[in-house]
């Protein structure tokens, strides 16, 4: 490793755990003492990111790895750049109740030496920050900083991040550890759109007041960290930057324009289709001795499931769930005829529980799709959205409304009117709950006063009335997927409009995992369907299908393993990993 590749993990290492000994330095990166007199100049002295303490401990004090002269917090605003807070002071009980559960996880594992893991890094900050406040006095100047950096943070909660450190004009935040999640990069992006949204608002504000232009910008990438331990006293995560995991997304930061957001190419390829992007070429980067790609975060792309990114990359052949399929075609024909049906689909991740929905609708679309004679509407749950009421309801709302990103407030608004009135007149009273549930609520609305248990049964009466009346047009197919992940308030919507679907043309479908308890098993009109792995002939025929379509049998020797099951979306399912590399000579995977 080079010099400048040592500097580089040292003060990504520096920077993530605040302090560290000399000696763990040199047990670290396997240093001698020159060695460490020389990164010492180089943090200290030359980049001014890092004190010594005692001779014994290096402490960060730069808030940003590669100081600039708009970063430098001047002498006289000192105050603003305090010691590091621990991540106990700012992060939420419940997220903190999660990682001490991790480490307590970590322990039972007995993993000494820490775990290797696939992190997406975070870094945001106020651009410009030193000038912004140049002629303020510290409290002052706290005053404009300190709740910006408090919407930067509750982004990154918002979507099960940790924050690792809060600095004085920005923060660092880790997502996929300590909290382990699959679809880390995408809750980084979407935390970053949020903070983003947040802070344009508040920077309305304050140009107002004050006369102060504050934008942040944000940089991303995906990579590898040594998970080691956490404090559960401060929740404080020791962790190892594996090559320039952290130090890249540092960069992207330090390269972005004010109000964007920057991807690696790593993270744009892992959730490219999830967003939009805006490919901006190659750029020297410091640290890296070839150019790299990067991009810029352009907004919410069209694809929300692994099913929808499967569909755009080519879907296997759909095998061993034709019996499943017919029954959604009985309850749709029944609904069709005005008896309205809930038909829910139950199993494990993988078992091909959306597949089945697509292959009943035909296709996936963002707006409502109109089938022959009927009305196709659509929405998700998402792991991160439990704890945050309405979330699938908005997003059947948007579906209905036919809402894009590009209309403005005065288009949505226009939207939502026209097709409510145009429905039907009498509606023309349910149009404050829209309007609420989708952020064009005037501040005086009446509804911002209303009592909250009051507000929700309005809302919730209101959608109900506008779906019911849509069915008298055309038979509706209303899918909510994932409802193990729904929050209260759609599950409450849910709960009212079966209450009503018996006599309505409407079909329900919905889809879970066996952990959610559902709540229509008394009711007529209500079947659920109960999917499990594919069984072995099936399995053989989606590999046949795989490999080109060969018409004959599998030979014996490369038949599919007893033990092996594969998902109906040819995808692998739980319990398969082990034959991984059997099925993958077969050039499947």
């Amino acid at each position: 490793m080079t010099f400048v590749e040592t500097l580089e993990q040292v003060r990504d290492l520096l920077r993530g755990k605040g302090r560290i000994s000399y000696r763990a330095l040199k047990r670290q990166f396997a240093l001698d003492d020159d060695y460490v007199e020389d990164l010492k100049a180089e943090l200290i002295d030359a980049e001014q990111v890092a004190t010594d303490e005692d001779g014994k401990v290096l402490v960060w004090v730069g808030a940003a790895p590669v100081p600039s002269s708009e970063s430098q917090v001047p002498s006289s605003t000192q105050p603003l750049a305090p010691d590091p807070q621990p991540p106990v002071t700012y992060t939420p009980p419940h997220l903190a109740e999660r990682i001490r559960a991790e480490q307590a996880a970590m322990e039972a594992r007995g993993n000494v030496d820490g775990e290797r893991k696939t992190i997406t890094a975070l870094f945001a900050d106020i651009k410009g920050s030193t000038d912004l406040i140049a002629d303020l006095d510290p409290e002052d100047a706290r005053a404009i900083l300190d709740p910006t950096l408090t919407l930067m943070m509750d982004a990154v909660h918002r979507y099960e991040g940790y924050v690792a450190q809060s600095l004085g004009d920005g923060i660092f935040a880790l997502f996929g550890a300590p909290i382990a999640h699959e679809d880390h990069p995408q809750r980084a992006l979407y935390a970053a759109l949020l903070m983003q949204e947040e802070s344009r608002k508040r920077a309305e504000h304050l140009r107002r007041e004050k006369g102060i232009n504050v934008q942040l910008r944000v940089g991303i990438n995906t990579g590898e960290v040594v998970l080691r331990s956490i404090r559960k006293d401060d929740l404080h995560t020791d962790y190892v930057p594996v090559g320039h995991s952290t130090n890249l997304a540092s960069r992207m930061e330090s390269l972005a324009t004010p109000g964007s957001i920057l991807v690696s190419e790593q993270t744009y390829k892992l959730t490219e289709g999830y967003f939009a992007f805006k490919p901006l070429g190659q750029a020297q980067v410091k640290g890296f001795a070839e150019p790299l790609n990067i991009y810029e975060v352009d907004g919410v792309g069209p694809l929300r499931t692994k099913l929808q990114l499967s569909v755009r990359r080519g879907l296997a052949r759909f095998v061993g769930r034709q019996s499943e399929l017919d029954q959604l075609h009985r309850a749709w024909e029944q609904a069709k005829a005005g008896h309205g049906q809930i038909a829910a689909v139950m199993g494990e991740p993988g078992v091909g529980k959306s597949r089945l929905f697509y292959e009943l609708v035909g296709a996936y679309h963002h707006t409502p799709l109109r089938l022959p004679g009927c009305l196709l509407l659509e929405t998700f749950s998402v792991s991160h959205g439990k704890a945050y009421p309405y979330l699938p309801l908005i997003d059947l709302l948007k579906n209905y409304f036919q809402l894009t990103n590009h209309d403005d407030e005065r288009r949505r608004r226009e939207k939502i009117t026209g097709k409510v009135l145009t429905l039907d007149r009498g509606l023309e009273d349910t149009l404050p709950y829209p309007f609420f549930l989708l952020g064009l609520a005037e501040p005086t609305s009446p509804l911002q006063q209303m009592d909250r248990q009051i507000r929700r049964q309005r809302i919730l009466e209101a959608i109900k009335r506008l779906l019911l009346r849509e069915s008298l047009n055309q038979p509706l197919i209303i899918i909510f997927e994932d409802l193990h992940w729904l929050d209260n308030e759609t599950q409450a919507f849910l709960q009212l409009l079966s209450e009503s679907v018996a006599t309505a043309r409407i079909l329900l479908l919905v889809n879970y995992r066996p952990e959610y308890q559902q709540q229509w098993s008394g009711k007529t009109y209500f079947s659920q369907l109960r999917l499990d792995p594919l069984g072995r002939e099936q399995a053989e025929e989606m590999l046949t299908a795989l490999l080109d379509d060969i018409r004959s049998p599998l030979p014996a020797s490369l038949s599919l393993p007893t033990s092996c099951t594969l998902s109906a979306t040819g995808e692998r399912a739980p319990g398969e990993e082990r034959n991984r590399n059997k099925i993958k000579s077969l050039g499947v995977l």
